[in-house]
């Protein structure tokens, strides 16, 4: 059956919205194919406000991909904001794509991609006004699958109620394995229906299905077990790796928006993973191990999404793109590429050991010499020692002294607040820090209008890294902190007003805790909130601590856990954590051991793995994987210049 467009039903309310644009679709490279010609229909979603979604990788590479092949359609949909949710209810208009204005739930999968756990009530919202039933358990043949995936899905639990399935990892080749084996079933004339489906999606060992595994819970709260109810289901579910990152170039043809964006550039991932061994750090511990891009597929990726897109900036980007082994050929051969047109490069936050000056001046070369940023995360020597992160204090000032000695004036550090064992002292040491960049900028440039902008996000622990089994630091003691590094530097008439402070306070810190270490008790706590007006709770405006908390304290008012238990509380090593049977591939051992070297001050730093020996953290041979890195020995490009 066809399936009608709702936008004649919408447009006479978008001239009453905030944003309409935003609604309306049509962007550069955006596709809609015909719909009775497909045989496999995606609706990709990024949970939160199209200004931050439409920039999203992981969904424009997806969306390219499905879209290239024969038979298979994907469109894309947004969160609405509530002045559009109050119409939609009202009007009975459902939850749509913007590429056809196509009601999400006549789709055949629904997929969300999390980056943070911040997004689960706009994915309620989602289900809602597509008529899709928000528990899995009432959903029938009629609706999509609702498939997860993205780094808050690794652990999915707090939200397995809500979810048929997540996968774990890259989307690339998961994304058309779970593809063809949809097109299969629907050609068979979809035999066993919607539980015979997600059982083939479930018996490959690489997607989730939650309802095919029960959990069951110690008289303390704590969870005795994580087990498959079915015959066939493995016991662990592994992430997908995508090994040769050159044989998947996307996205080829960006999206460009109609609305402003929050990142308005051609981005290019030029490698994944990390192996840094920043104990704090999810994504660098989830992604394992590192896979470069050849020098030569960058260049013709730039070259081609520039072509594609008509952006003027490309950012390299990857969890710490200094790294890359060619980083400095790449930069030169970009940057002696791209001269004298309008193009200009970017690389995101730096690691203090990895800036160095010809890099940074061939990054700028096109005129543009913006605010250097860097991030040292702990505020004292010890605290990076705690967390694995070994740049002393006198190599940033080396490093930004040489920064202001070449012209730049702005530079951004960047800290958490509430790491392990953290104490009083360790978070005002940020402000010497901040002082002695200050006076080294003077110093070197003999000027006054140096600036040093501090930002401070609060520390919360993350599944499948070393500081899984830790307490989160409480909300207050974070906002005391923070206030008292305020005050500090508030009352620093020679340094002062040189330097900026951002942070966040402690109250959704402790929330993202709750949620990216919940299990599935928790689910009911976020479909409260939601019921409660929970809404975009990443935005500070939207986000209701109070809220949280009241849903908290009536969910688990009669059992043995509340939302301390969940956050503050430091875990055992034999405590069965709730994401133990998904496998991210990190030997938990490992990871044991590496959070018992953090808290012991006499052990040795944990170097990075593509430089030294193996360190056992299991990926390798668990995945049946291996580093990749150059270098290769190749130019960036067997082009001419191009002029301007």
């Amino acid at each position: 059956m066809p399936v009608e467009s709702v936008f004649p039903r919408l447009e006479p309310f978008l001239p009453t919205v905030q944003k309409p644009i935003q609604y309306v679709g049509g962007e550069l490279n955006s596709l809609v194919k015909d719909w009775d010609e497909a045989e496999v229909r995606w609706a990709l979603m990024y949970p939160d406000a199209y200004e931050v979604g439409l920039p999203n990788q992981g969904v424009q590479i997806l969306y390219e991909i499905l879209n290239e092949r024969d038979g298979v359609l994907a469109e894309r949909t947004y969160s609405v904001w509530p002045d559009l949710e109050t119409i939609m209810r009202r009007e009975g208009i459902p939850q749509f794509t913007v590429d056809g204005h196509r009601p999400v739930g006549a789709f055949d999968i629904f997929g969300i991609s999390f980056s943070t756990e911040l997004g689960y009530t706009n994915m309620l919202t989602a289900l809602d006004l597509a008529g899709i039933p928000m528990l899995a358990t009432d959903r029938t043949d009629e609706h999509p699958i609702v498939l997860a995936g993205g780094h808050a899905a690794f652990n999915p639990e707090p939200i397995a109620d809500f979810l048929d399935a997540a996968v774990l990892g890259d989307g690339e080749e998961i994304a058309l394995a779970i593809t063809e084996v949809v097109r299969e079933w629907k050609r068979e004339g979809s035999p066993g229906g919607r539980d015979e489906l997600l059982m083939r999606l479930a018996k490959s060992g690489g997607v989730y299905v939650p309802k095919f595994f029960d959990v069951s819970y110690l008289p303390d709260g704590r969870i005795q077990r994580v087990a498959p109810n079915r015959s066939g289901v493995p016991w662990r579910v592994d992430k997908h790796t995508v090994m040769d990152l050159d044989a998947w170039p996307y996205p080829k043809k960006p999206l460009v928006p109609l609305a402003e964006t929050v990142h308005e550039r051609f981005s290019v991932e030029i490698f994944r993973g990390c192996t840094r061994g920043c104990r704090f750090c999810q994504a660098g511990m989830i992604t394992r191990p590192v896979r470069e891009r050849s020098i030569t597929t960058i260049g013709n990726m730039v070259e081609t999404g520039l072509k594609e897109s008509g952006f003027t900036e490309v950012g390299l980007l990857s969890l710490s793109s200094a790294d890359h082994s060619e980083i400095g050929e790449i930069a030169k051969g970009l940057a002696d590429q791209y001269e004298g047109t309008q193009t200009s490069l970017s690389l995101p936050s730096t690691r203090v050991d990895a800036f160095n000056i010809t890099l940074a001046n061939e990054f700028s070369r096109g005129g543009r010499r913006s605010g250097l940023t860097f991030a040292p995360e702990g505020g004292s020597e010890r605290m990076r020692k705690v967390i694995n992160k070994m740049v002393t204090e006198d190599d940033l000032i080396r490093t930004v002294t040489t920064a202001y000695e070449n012209g730049w004036r702005q530079v951004k550090l960047y800290f958490m607040c509430g790491l392990p064992t953290e104490e009083d002292e360790d978070v005002m040491a940020i402000a010497g820090m901040a002082r002695r960049v200050i006076q080294a900028g003077r110093e070197a440039t003999g000027r006054r209008d140096i600036r040093c902008t501090v930002s401070i996000g609060g520390f919360v622990p993350k599944p499948h890294t070393p500081f899984q089994w830790a307490a989160q630091c409480d909300a207050e003691t974070v906002d005391r902190r923070l206030f008292a590094l305020k005050d500090t530097l508030r009352k620093d008439k020679e340094y002062g007003r040189a330097i900026g402070l951002r942070y966040h306070d402690g109250k959704p810190s402790i929330i993202e805790g709750l949620l990216s270490r919940g299990d599935r008790r928790v689910g009911a706590v976020i479909r409260k909130v939601w019921e409660d007006g929970g809404r975009f709770d990443g935005w500070s405006e939207h986000f209701s601590y109070e809220r949280w908390m009241s849903a908290a304290a009536e969910v688990f008012a009669d059992g043995p856990v509340d939302l301390d238990w969940f956050t503050v509380r430091e875990r055992e090593e034999v405590e069965v954590l709730p994401w133990d049977h998904l496998d991210a591939g990190l030997d938990r051992e490992w990871l044991w051991q590496d959070w018992q070297d953090a808290i012991d001050l006499d052990s040795e730093e944990v170097e990075d793995c593509r430089w030294t020996p193996c360190y056992d953290c299991g990926v390798c041979p668990t995945m049946g994987t291996e580093i990749q890195i150059g270098p290769t020995g190749k130019k960036l490009l067997p082009l001419s210049v191009i002029s301007g």
